[in-house]
């Protein structure tokens, strides 16, 4: 994917480049996309809104782990129990049965946990390709608007990287770049959070830090 995009911008500048009149003046911006993105407010609620929603399948997770541990030690001790010669063959073969029924509990439940972290996983990309998407859109709005005001024939990711990986964007001197206004046209309409309070547990609320990027084919974690 990553080459696929290097390929489509160098064919685009090439077409902005060599496509128009000899005395017609191209004009490239460039934009730092990750930055933008990453400094969104919208950006930073769809992160915050995904963490929650992956704390609250982590901790339906852990109860499901939980009873199933809790049935493992149960069938464990029912085994046992039909096991033990000191009680009655009677009672022995309930306590067998029962460890039967516990243990197709638990095989059960083992199907029930594999469904439900493979939907976990499944609604949580879902999710974070619609936000990722939405919000790239609302980018574009602003970078396509801003472009056409100023009469660019180009803009330029310098975030962006070829397949190598190696930036696409080797030099820049930035006199054309509309990182900033973009950023603050976007944040202009941004709610006044209140600062946080010192007193406040630290560590209440599950981190599990940006959950996606504009590039999503990019590396994680860089």
């Amino acid at each position: 994917m990553r080459n696929m995009t290097a390929k489509l911008i160098i064919s685009l500048f090439c077409l902005a480049a060599f496509g128009v009149s000899a005395n017609a003046e191209v004009r490239v911006a460039i934009i730092d996309l990750r930055k933008v993105f990453d400094d969104y407010y919208k950006t930073k609620a769809a992160n915050s809104q995904l963490s929650d929603l992956a704390a609250d399948m982590a901790k339906e997770s852990k109860n499901y782990m939980d009873q199933y541990q809790k049935n493992s030690d149960d069938y464990k001790k029912l085994l046992d129990e039909a096991n033990n010669q000191a009680v009655s063959s009677d009672e022995r073969e309930k306590r067998k049965k029962a460890a039967e029924g516990k243990l197709l509990e638990m095989k059960e439940l083992e199907t029930t946990i594999t469904q439900f972290q493979r939907t976990s996983r499944t609604t949580l990309e879902e999710k974070k390709h619609q936000m990722t998407e939405k919000i790239v859109g609302e980018i574009r709005d602003v970078v396509n608007a801003k472009a056409k005001a100023a009469g660019y024939s180009l803009v330029l990711d310098t975030s962006a990287e070829s397949i190598n990986p190696t930036p696409v964007v080797l030099y820049t001197n930035g006199e054309t770049d509309i990182t900033n206004p973009v950023l603050e046209q976007l944040n202009a309409k941004a709610p006044i959070t209140p600062k946080s309070d010192n007193s406040t547990k630290s560590g209440s609320k599950t981190d599990t830090g940006p959950l996606f990027a504009p590039n999503s084919d990019k590396k994680k974690g860089k």
